[in-house]
């Protein structure tokens, strides 16, 4: 069947993924907007900790997508400066390495480095483990100033950006997307790509989609400057914690529990001194702010990208970890709707799989 590609997409989200996705497709020349509403990555994508971490534990079926993260943003920053990435490379060790990660596949892009070759390069680290996971490749950025510079991106090849405008359902014709409605009014359009996150669940309610998308808190820690402390993105039991180009100290850790002592504040005390304790000349550490960032992470944990087969004019893109994936996924999925190239890689992250077998398509009632 031939494919027709969309003339006008209207995107629903503006993190990192759904800037991803506006920028790879107004650079194909589609009419694309970007319906946000807040602002630019004032999501998730604003309380991450921002690392482009290509190695899994374990079995990988997107192994693919991963594996391609590295190249597709060393593309970006070459087609948009303002896009800069920490290329630091990453230490992983302790409880943050699995028992067998050694003999992973997936762990392909790190090396096994001995306490010799962990003071190398983290000379500052009080106590340094016997060996280590390093995995030279990979980098961090800094997600909102990356949501940015796509937007800014996308705007350059003429798309157009609503911010504070909320979406709140979908249009339809039969089984057939035409739309969104927002609080401004109707948006019309060939295709609607949501790209909302944990938002996503809410939109697709009433045509009785099942993509069930879990809103997983994690805490995400943001410390006053210091010196050049740290050389890597150092992940290891008491601490994951980066230094950004500015000196300011970035840290990542669970969501625990809703009590007292394991709110964000909190949390941040404890990692502060655990950093302390774990970098020379680390005091004092000073949190500037921290807060709870809601992953969307679908209930298998794999991406959920694709055209739902419930209805036409409907794509969907959401994923855990968006960081990683962003670049990778927005070139793919612009292929796909626009020159109807489906790329292998993105097989096991269809939306379908998630239907029980052998059910029909429900139908989808009057238009909003």
């Amino acid at each position: 069947m031939r494919h027709t590609p969309p003339q006008k997409i209207i995107i629903v989200g503006a993190g990192i993924v759904g800037a991803s996705l506006a920028y790879h497709l107004a650079r194909k020349g589609v009419s694309t907007t970007v319906v946000e509403a807040e602002d630019i990555a004032s999501g998730v994508t604003g309380r991450t900790f921002g690392w482009i971490n290509t190695s899994r534990t374990g079995p990988d079926p997107i192994r693919a997508l991963r594996s391609a993260a590295i190249h597709e943003y060393r593309r970006l920053e070459a087609e948009l400066p303002e896009l800069q990435v920490q290329w630091t490379g990453a230490l992983t060790y302790g409880e943050a390495a699995a028992p067998g990660l050694q003999t992973t596949a997936s762990m392909a892009t790190a090396n096994m480095v001995t306490r010799a070759q962990i003071l190398a390069l983290e000379p500052g680290l009080r106590h340094p483990p016997h060996q280590a996971w390093y995995a030279p490749e990979d980098g961090a950025l800094d997600a909102v100033k990356a949501a940015h510079a796509l937007i800014a991106g996308a705007q350059a090849h003429g798309a157009k950006l609503l911010t504070r405008t909320p979406v709140l359902g979908l249009m339809a014709q039969g089984t057939q997307i035409t739309g969104v409605e927002t609080s401004a009014g109707m948006l019309e359009a060939d295709l609607v790509v949501l790209a909302a996150g944990t938002g996503i669940a809410k939109l697709v309610e009433r045509f009785h989609m099942p993509l069930p998308i879990e809103a997983s808190p994690a805490i995400f820690i943001r410390y006053r400057p210091r010196p050049k402390l740290l050389h890597t993105i150092v992940s290891g039991p008491t601490m994951e914690v980066r230094q950004a180009t500015d000196g300011v100290l970035l840290a990542a850790e669970d969501y625990v529990s809703d009590s007292a002592e394991d709110q964000p504040a909190a949390v941040a005390q404890r990692t502060a001194r655990a950093i302390e304790d774990g970098l020379q000349e680390a005091a004092p550490v000073e949190p500037e702010w921290s807060c709870i960032g809601l992953r969307p992470i679908p209930r298998d944990g794999l991406p959920i990208i694709g055209y739902p087969p419930q209805v036409a004019g409907l794509y969907v893109c959401t994923m855990h970890p968006g960081v990683t994936l962003a670049a990778v996924v927005g070139r793919l999925a612009s292929e796909e709707i626009v020159d109807g190239q489906q790329d292998p890689a993105l097989a096991p992250c269809r939306p379908e799989r998630f239907l029980a077998p052998h059910s029909e398509s429900l139908p989808v009632h009057a238009s909003v």
